[in-house]
Order: C-alpha cells, then sequence, then structure tokens
C-alpha cells in the first residue's frame, strides 16, 4: 500500500466502500491461503501415514512368506468368499437339465442362500463360463 491513508472522515461514502472491498478481499486472501496450506499439510500427513502403513504390511508380508504362507491381498480372499454361494447355485443348476429362474430362486432360498441378488450372479456365472442359458431366464450347467 503506497498510497497515504486518508482520515476515513475525509473520505466519501464510495471510498469508504472501496476500502471496505479492499479489506474484505484482503481477509478473504489470507483465509484462503491459511485452508490451503492446512491442506497442504493435512496431504502430506497422509502421505507419510500411507508410508508408514505399506512398510508395515510389507514387513508382514514378509514375515508370512517366512512362515510358508501366502499374503493375501484385498480382491483374492473375497473371490474365495464369493465361491460359497456361486458353488452352491452351480451345484443346484446342475443337478436338473434346465432350470429357471424362479426354481433356482427357490432351490437357494431353501438352501439357506440370500436370493437378493440371485439375477447378478447368475449372469456372473454364465460370464465366466460356469453356466449357460439357451433362453431368457432359463440355465443349465456348462
Amino acid at each position: 500500500m503506497t498510497e497515504t491513508m486518508k482520515n476515513p472522515m475525509e473520505m466519501s461514502a464510495q471510498e469508504l466502500y472501496a476500502l471496505a472491498r479492499k479489506r474484505e478481499e484482503q481477509e478473504a486472501a489470507a483465509k484462503e491461503e491459511e485452508v490451503r496450506e492446512q491442506r497442504q499439510a493435512l496431504r502430506e500427513q497422509r502421505r507419510e501415514l500411507v508410508r508408514r502403513h505399506r512398510k508395515e504390511l510389507a514387513a508382514l508380508d514378509r514375515e508370512i512368506s517366512k512362515l510358508g504362507g501366502k499374503a493375501s491381498g484385498g480382491r483374492a480372499s473375497r473371490a474365495a468368499d464369493d465361491a460359497g454361494p456361486s458353488q452352491v447355485i452351480c451345484e443346484i443348476v446342475a443337478s436338473e437339465s434346465e432350470m429357471s429362474i424362479g426354481e433356482i430362486r427357490e432351490r437357494a432360498a431353501a438352501a439357506g442362500l440370500n436370493v437378493k441378488n440371485i439375477s447378478q450372479t447368475l449372469g456372473y456365472l454364465k460370464k465366466h463360463g460356469r453356466l449357460n442359458s439357451p433362453r431368457r431366464g432359463v440355465y443349465r450347467a456348462a
């Protein structure tokens, strides 16, 4: 601010308004800079946490490998969990030459499976070659 400051009592309404707007803009810019710095500090803190986490996971994986085990990843272990219901559905379908979705749903429910997403599961099994669909809504073992 190279301008000399006038006495506020000598300023016009427009000059006071312009001065107030300028001050608000300066305060907003200062606040935004403060938030930006806080955000950057948190991002740096997160990067450090992730780095330490990965390092600790790698150490655990090495220990598991030393003991002859296999370190588990996120998706691999999930696929093993999904094999149970999928296998039951494949066995249900294989028990007959062809079955409709309604019949599969009834038998799956009787077997204690959650049948809410049975259509998606059947589509998944068909896509992966475990079931065939000779026509719409009818399935048979591949």
